[in-house]
């Protein structure tokens, strides 16, 4: 189960991190600036956060695999529409569509993991789900570098496609339906505004989305700027970019394997306060190093890598204890988790991306608000007790 749900919810980031290499060759080959091309990042973002407000109500009513054909059947269709591209105002459309089908694999894995469990079998499942959700950052960017040397930029888009087929065949072969008749609920406009309007009502709720929000905001600034900063001010060629990118994912994908340990001995709260400390304490560091005129790239790896390994226990167990109290809606509650983060990542990309000049201070100055905004927030939703659970359905 967690190896289809991961490799289910690594098809949209798959989207992104597989061109991440080209973004420079898509600018010089479409003749966009650098703001131009990176929007196609910013659009994507928008849909894919945007597009998990439908499917999550629709999955709490309809069940967990009909809206998972429809996005991944999107999500095909608009990537052969990338491939074919001819300028960059296309591209940031059919991007846009693309992100809109990639959202189904985002908001509903997670879902189905509440379907099936809470506490710290939630948050190892969710580790293991984050295991191969997160092979997407360490081979995807390889993977994009070799075909983008042998077909061009374009062919990173056919390859994707082809990904999405397979998650077709996956979900129709490989996965169980979750979510039984007895269990579903809502369906009318009014109940989905009703259960979005709990949702965003609960504070406790709303502060673990939001701490996870920030921390992926840091993150998604990387993203975008990353390209720029190690091929073209530090030199890197695309596979040396490559690798360097994917051992990040390696720090948050190994810390990420400890969190249900961690959880069952010290408490998911507690374990989620002090890793987002510690994340916002490196992140720290990094900033003051440029702000002192420091400008070495061994520094940013280090730091940016411990940074990661900290987000790999943040993001997994704030994800758990959001929908703990929300079974019966947990695909609602997990869309509005996901759509949240992924907009206040594009938030982010969009903010420092008006300031970004190709060189590493503007992009370590939005990795670093994110995390120590996440600090402040985490020790004020995990400081004390939780209050009285929410009421966890809604009824018309």
């Amino acid at each position: 189960m967690a190896l289809v749900l991961g490799l289910l919810s690594a098809i949209g980031p798959f989207a992104i991190d597989m061109y991440l290499p080209a973004l420079p060759d898509i600018g010089r080959s479409l003749g966009a600036e650098v703001g131009a091309v990176q929007l196609t990042l910013t659009a994507f973002f928008l849909s894919i956060g945007l597009g998990q407000l439908l499917y999550g109500p629709v999955s709490d009513r309809f069940g967990r695999k009909p809206p998972l054909y429809f996005g991944l059947g999107l999500f095909t269709l608009a990537s052969i529409g990338c491939a074919l591209a001819t300028d960059v105002h296309t591209l940031v459309v059919l991007r846009f569509l693309q992100g809109l089908g990639a959202a189904a694999g985002m908001a509903i894995p997670r879902a189905i993991v509440r379907d099936l469990h809470t506490g710290a079998d939630a948050a190892r499942l969710m580790a293991l789900l984050m295991l191969v959700f997160s092979v997407s950052p360490i081979l995807a960017p390889l993977a994009g570098s070799a075909v983008i040397a042998l077909t061009g930029w374009r062919g990173v888009f056919w390859a994707v496609a082809v990904a999405a087929v397979a998650g077709l065949l996956l979900v129709r072969g490989a996965l169980s339906e979750t979510r039984t008749p007895a269990e579903r609920v809502g369906g009318s406009p009014g109940e989905v505004l009703r259960a979005y309007a709990l949702l965003l009502r609960d504070r406790h709720y709303m502060g673990l989305v939001l701490i996870g929000a920030l921390a992926m905001s840091g993150f998604f600034v990387y993203l975008a700027g990353s390209p720029f900063v190690l091929i073209n001010h530090y030199g890197l060629s695309p596979t040396e970019y490559s690798l360097a990118f994917s051992l990040n994912a390696l720090a948050f994908i190994g810390a990420a394997q400890f969190t249900g340990w961690l959880g069952r001995r010290f408490g998911l709260a507690a374990l989620a306060r002090v890793a987002a400390t510690a994340s916002g304490v490196v992140m720290a560091l990094l900033l003051a190093y440029y702000l002192a005129g420091g400008d070495r790239l061994a520094v940013l790896m280090t730091l940016y890598f411990i940074a990661s390994a900290f987000m790999g226990l943040v993001i997994p167990t704030v994800s758990v204890l959001a929908l703990e109290e929300h079974g019966a809606l947990a695909g609602t509650a997990s869309a509005l988790m996901g759509t949240l983060q992924m907009l206040c990542g594009a938030v982010a990309m969009g903010v420092v991306g008006l300031f970004a000049n190709g060189e590493p201070l503007p992009m370590v100055i939005g990795m670093a608000v994110g995390a120590l905004s996440g600090v402040a927030l985490a020790w004020g939703t995990l400081g004390g007790q939780r209050p009285a659970p929410a009421v966890q359905r809604v009824r018309g």
